[in-house]
């Protein structure tokens, strides 16, 4: 099978003529893992379960797609699809693919130790997109680039859950956006989830320099070459009851105001903490989202 390199837009309407079954090797190679309903959502937010189910029931016949079972879920009802070898290799050239690192699951137990994190990861680009097409704006789902990791510096490098590109549209006033997003579920320590704005601080002022140079005065920040401005940063919470999440967004805070490097970013970089159920419910585009900085809660692109 050939897949049609997608071109990047930002709507799941982007090509209809475009068989959905490429559409879903591509969305795979994009996100990693995805349930039927979250490609679903992501791909035919209009269609029925039925129609995505055809699709990729096709395509783990021609064996480009497996699935494995999410924890605690309904054996019989929900799986959670992954590109198999060849469904890897038949991607590995779309052009919205170029320069990632190669496809890390191969196999239903690899797929099973990301599977958690990576749905609800998942979970946070649905939240984004469902308010995109509700308010008129651009997000969809080559907008949401999972596991981008960043060098800063001493052999150290920060990944990040996600980058987010979106295009928020005001009339004739296109606004584009860009974010960091952590996805947090609760598994890791607040000093260790904490100790994230810290790398982040780093890599907004880590200058690379060029092998066998020296350092000079007018360099530039690494990070420039991929963003014309710095992405905010957005930590999203799950996992843990709220008065728990509450206290691990009062951390972030803490960290924001007492060390110097956070502080330095927040004062150029918007950095705020939401809870996730909060975001599917009543959308990112409320006021949902913690500054950390201090404040009342506000929107997203009110930071």
């Amino acid at each position: 099978m050939t897949i049609p390199a997608p071109s990047h837009t930002t709507t799941p309407n982007r090509s209809r003529a475009e068989p959905l079954r490429h559409q879903a090797l591509a969305a795979l190679a994009q996100h990693r893992i995805a349930t039927t309903g979250q490609l679903r959502r992501m791909l035919r937010p209009d269609g029925t379960r039925q129609l995505i189910s055809r699709a990729l029931n096709k395509l783990r016949s021609d064996g480009l797609v497996d699935h494995t079972v999410p924890p605690h879920a309904d054996r019989s009802r929900t799986h959670a699809w992954y590109l198999t070898p060849n469904g890897a290799r038949l991607t590995r050239d779309l052009p919205l693919l170029r320069g990632r690192p190669p496809y890390p699951i191969t196999s239903t137990t690899a797929a099973s130790l990301k599977t958690t994190h990576t749905l609800t990861v998942v979970r946070a680009h649905l939240a984004f997109a469902a308010d995109a097409r509700r308010l008129g704006h651009e997000h969809g789902p080559w907008d949401w680039t999972p596991e981008v990791s960043h060098s800063i510096g001493e052999g150290e490098r920060v990944m990040a859950d996600a980058v987010l590109y979106y295009t928020a549209i005001t009339g004739e006033q296109r606004r584009k956006l860009r974010a960091f997003v952590e996805v947090d579920r609760t598994t890791m320590s607040s000093e260790r989830l904490a100790v994230k704005l810290i790398e982040y601080a780093r890599l907004h002022q880590y200058e690379a320099q060029p092998p066998g140079r020296r350092r000079h005065a007018t360099a530039e920040p690494g990070w420039i070459r991929w963003y014309p401005v710095f992405p905010r940063l957005l930590f999203i919470l799950t996992g843990a009851p709220r008065t728990r999440l509450e206290g691990r967004i009062s951390d972030l805070q803490a960290m924001t105001a007492q060390h110097p490097l956070v502080t330095a970013l927040a004062r150029e970089v918007p950095l705020g903490a939401a809870v996730l159920e909060d975001l599917e419910q009543h959308g990112p585009a409320q006021k949902m989202w913690t500054p950390l900085t201090g404040g009342p809660p506000r929107p997203w692109t009110d930071l």
